[in-house]
């Protein structure tokens, strides 16, 4: 079988979309598929069976900034790829997105499978509703990652959707080699943008001991003013962006994993990431969080946007003992339930599907 997914945001930067392509990209071929991923790309293609379809412009979604390629170069670089490839199933992923798979569901042929990953109203979504109830409809198979973003979807198109959560590679976490750190450490990683909660973190270490310490990966629209707040704290180190193998070496590495979002997230692929790693979360009590983490048996979740509660979890995951040691273990058997191997063969159901119902 021949399978080709389509990722709407560049692969070349970070995104828990673009790392779920990938990642079923690689977990279907390593289960013999040819599988091939499309996407735009802002530099060299992240892997041999990427297709890249052209740099991304950045633009407001979901309070963030999201690098798609709406234009028409990459839309026929996707029309072309589609053609030359004849891929038995696509595999379209934020399908209603501007750009590569919105091309791909008006223009492709043959069985389609969508995958919605948004949790929450979408603007763009409501101004084309009527385009997107007739692109929903369009798709032999839909499928959501959470309950959170099929209700989301429904409400707007209808239509059935099989949820199938995200998934992760267990095996690269739990076998990593730990980032060497100076003592007890926090670590934060996310687009510096205000859902994402950093400042909340960054609030919340002045109720925290001073020895310790805080590494903040990534960037975004409120770095630089959260480093001036900051400037002169030397228990805050600023890593910049950094490489997938360091991300992981540096959540193994880490005291405890803080995920402090205030909202908008449909699912915590990055919560599970540190289940798998041994690293004990400290997250928000939000629902796509709890989609990931039961509350006090695989991780620590406390109310969004306060700071003193934050700091209280965060108090308890480094000082350790019996109970996070039991956090510990509880999320490594919950990040299990949830590899890409697992998630790969509900796929494959899928597609399975979809080439009968066509």
């Amino acid at each position: 079988m021949r399978v080709g997914l389509v990722c709407p945001y560049s692969l070349t930067l970070p995104g828990g979309v673009q790392g779920q392509v990938l990642g079923l990209g690689r977990a279907l071929r390593d289960l013999g598929i040819e599988a091939r991923v499309l996407g735009p790309c802002d530099g060299p293609p992240p892997d041999t069976f990427v297709t890249p379809l052209g740099n991304s412009i950045h633009t407001a979604n979901n309070g963030s900034m999201a690098a798609i390629a709406p234009d028409p170069s990459a839309a026929l670089r996707t029309i072309r790829a589609l053609r030359d490839e004849r891929f038995d199933v696509v595999h379209l992923h934020e399908p209603l997105a501007p750009g590569p798979p919105l091309t791909a569901l008006v223009f492709g042929a043959g069985p389609m499978v969508g995958t919605f990953h948004r949790a929450g109203e979408s603007p763009w979504y409501r101004a084309f509703r009527p385009l997107g109830v007739w692109a929903s409809n369009h798709l032999t198979v839909r499928a959501a990652v959470s309950e959170e973003a099929r209700t989301a979807v429904v409400r707007l198109f209808g239509g059935t959707y099989e949820v199938l959560w995200n998934g992760i590679d267990v095996r690269v976490y739990a076998d990593a080699e730990p980032w060497p750190s100076a003592g007890l450490t926090i670590l934060f990683i996310g687009r510096h943008e205000p859902r994402k909660g950093l400042a909340i973190l960054i609030d919340a270490l002045a109720y925290l001991p001073p020895d310790v310490h805080l590494w903040v990966a990534s960037e975004g629209p409120e770095t630089a003013r959260l480093r001036q707040a900051t400037q002169g704290d030397d228990r805050v180190e600023w890593l910049g962006m950094i490489s997938e193998q360091e991300k992981v070496r540096r959540t193994r590495g880490a005291t405890v994993l803080c995920v402090p979002s205030l909202g908008g997230e449909s699912f915590g692929v990055i919560l599970l990431e540190g289940m798998a790693a041994g690293t004990p979360v400290v997250a928000s009590d939000i629902l796509g969080y709890r989609n990931v983490a039961r509350a006090d048996q695989d991780a620590l979740l406390t109310p969004p946007g306060d700071p003193k509660a934050l700091a209280a979890a965060l108090t308890v995951a480094l000082e350790g003992g019996p109970k996070v040691d039991a956090l510990v273990e509880s999320g490594k058997q919950r990040a299990a339930g949830f590899s890409l191997e697992s998630l790969a063969q509900r796929y494959l159901d899928l597609y399975g599907q979809a080439q009968r119902r066509r």
